[in-house]
């Protein structure tokens, strides 16, 4: 709880020109390719060589997360790994960013110097540099845009578009923790609206907790990649659930999919929540989503390469387009998938 003893600093007081000064001061380049960052009416970039990669996202407050009970530095964090992922996604390297907030009158500098402390450890622990963006005024809460850019080698870039039959579906990391975290947040959130007095329930949680709220992009799988020289033929992150994924792939690769049920890999904590909510895990990895894991396709050549990875798991294998996409159970019914992941436009 915030001690109401301490004064907080308005934004008004300090001025937009001040505030975005207090918060950049400290910014120091690490890219070569940052050739000016903030400071003047545009920043300056060299690729030389390179392809350049552009990625922005949007995260809005009542809609994306929930101040009661996600912290400012949790959410700055968390707004530049969301968005660092969809660039490990194509296998590219991710260089930049540019930070966009609109925010209301209830944020106070200290808050809004919290959310940049967790986009600054962000930006610390993935190697890129904040070189600009903007601030505004917002009516109602704090919406926060992020574009990074990135830079990749012309043969060495992913597309969701390369699957191809008889290539093998696999996925980094275990899925469904995320979703299974906003659950029991959400939970003890509704207990403590009803009952502020009542301590929130979260011990032997941690997993889950920390999939939510601080979540990490998987650069080190790209990193594998080149060790043991396996280039996959298509690639997403899995941020709107495991089967919305999927379906994106065999969209844009033309091609069926068979995904077996009983290979999706799961945490202890994601299957130990969901039994006591009482809800299928199952439901949680296929559309859950913020999972932030890469979904990824391979030649059946190259599965010798990954098979002794423990990050890795072989969930499914691609088909012809007209076999369908389909969810394989673990009693050998086949059913056809359903992309149910998050709908961005489910209020309009």
């Amino acid at each position: 709880m915030m001690n109401k003893e301490i004064k907080q600093n308005t934004i008004s007081e300090l001025g937009e020109f001040g505030l975005i000064e207090q918060l950049t001061r400290n910014i120091k380049l690490k890219n070569e390719s940052t050739l000016k960052g903030v400071g003047d009416d545009a920043a300056v970039l060299d690729y030389k060589n390179k392809l350049v990669v552009v990625s922005t996202d949007m995260l809005a407050e009542g809609i994306h997360f929930n101040l009661m009970y996600v912290p400012m530095k949790h959410l700055g964090y968390k707004s530049v790994v969301v968005n660092l992922s969809d660039i490990f996604a194509m296998n590219a390297s991710p260089r930049q960013i540019t930070v966009s907030i609109a925010l209301s009158s209830k944020f106070s500098t200290e808050m809004i110097e919290e959310l940049y402390s967790g986009i600054y450890l962000a930006c610390e622990r993935y190697g890129v540099d904040l070189i600009g963006g903007d601030t505004t005024s917002s009516l109602t809460g704090l919406i926060i845009s992020i574009t990074v850019l990135g830079e990749a080698e012309k043969d060495g870039l992913i597309y969701r578009n390369g699957a191809k039959p008889n290539d093998l579906l696999c996925v980094s990391g275990d899925l469904g923790g995320a979703y299974m975290g906003l659950q029991l947040l959400e939970r003890e959130n509704e207990v403590f609206k009803a009952n502020p007095g009542i301590q929130p329930q979260l011990e032997g949680y941690n997993y889950i907790l920390e999939r939510q709220l601080k979540p990490e992009a998987r650069n080190d799988i790209t990193e594998t990649f080149r060790k043991l020289g396996i280039k996959p033929t298509s690639m997403i992150d899995v941020s709107d659930g495991l089967s919305s994924e999927i379906m994106h792939i065999c969209k844009n690769s033309g091609v069926g999919c068979n995904l077996y049920e009983d290979k999706i890999p799961m945490d202890y904590e994601t299957k130990k929540m969901a039994e006591e909510l009482n809800i299928n895990p199952i439901v949680a990895a296929l559309n859950g989503g913020e999972d932030y894991e890469l979904l990824f396709t391979i030649a059946l050549s190259d599965y010798e390469k990954i098979k002794n990875d423990p990050d890795f798991t072989v969930i499914g294998h691609i088909t012809d387009i007209t076999e369908g996409v389909n969810l394989i159970t673990g009693g050998g019914s086949k059913i056809t998938l359903q992309a149910q992941g998050w709908n961005h436009g489910k209020i309009w």
